[in-house]
């Protein structure tokens, strides 16, 4: 006898909402997809329902607009980033951490320029429709940042570097996509700036 099917275990409104979490991780997937292949302008609404199997209402019944749709890809990606370690163990110290984060965050986005110049250009022009989604990845890479720095438990203080750190990492990605600096000048003000940043702060600041 084989397995039972789990979904028809559920209560029907239950079996509802694992089939709208689904189509959504597929429509997110098929965007993430079409983006690391094509970046910003490469993404098309009809696209992204096509490769997701889905009919283009069903999509913007998800997602106003693609701003909207390639915000929330981003803000997933650092939960998954977040998943892979943990950025506040005390293994290691606050440094040690940030190092290896900050490395980690370097290499997805040099090893996927497309896809960086999709989410960061939808992020930069997001608007009202987004709002939710923008404050979703702003919330989850400032918590990154802050427990990298500060522990499980960030103080105040932690969290307003990570909303400075946050803030220098946007605007040299956006000098990048922008064409005003290449990968490696983006990359070398990042650290120079965040390390001076780091650098002027008592080290008994940063716990």
């Amino acid at each position: 006898m084989g397995e039972p099917d789990i979904h028809l275990c559920l209560p029907p409104a239950r079996q509802s909402q694992v089939v709208v979490v689904g189509r959504h991780e597929e429509i997110l997937n098929a965007a993430l997809e079409i983006a690391s292949t094509h970046g910003f302008e490469g993404v098309h609404m009809r696209a992204v329902a096509a490769r997701a199997g889905t009919a283009a209402s069903s999509l913007y019944r998800h997602f106003s607009s693609k701003t909207h749709l390639l915000v929330t890809v981003l803000a997933r990606e650092f939960e998954r980033l977040d998943a892979e370690f943990d950025w506040c163990t005390d293994e290691f110290t606050p440094r040690q951490r940030w190092a290896q984060l900050t490395a980690r965050l370097h290499q997805r986005w040099l090893d996927e320029p497309a896809l960086t110049d999709a989410v960061v250009r939808a992020f930069v022009v997001a608007d009202a429709g987004a709002a939710d989604a923008v404050q979703c990845a702003v919330g989850a890479i400032e918590d990154m940042f802050a427990r990298a720095l500060g522990g499980p438990a960030p103080a105040a203080l932690e969290r307003h570097l990570a909303g400075l750190i946050a803030d220098i990492w946007l605007a040299n990605l956006t000098a990048v996509i922008s064409g005003r600096v290449n990968p490696a000048e983006a990359r070398e003000r990042i650290d120079r700036a965040v390390g001076q940043l780091l650098a002027a702060l008592p080290s008994t600041d940063i716990r």
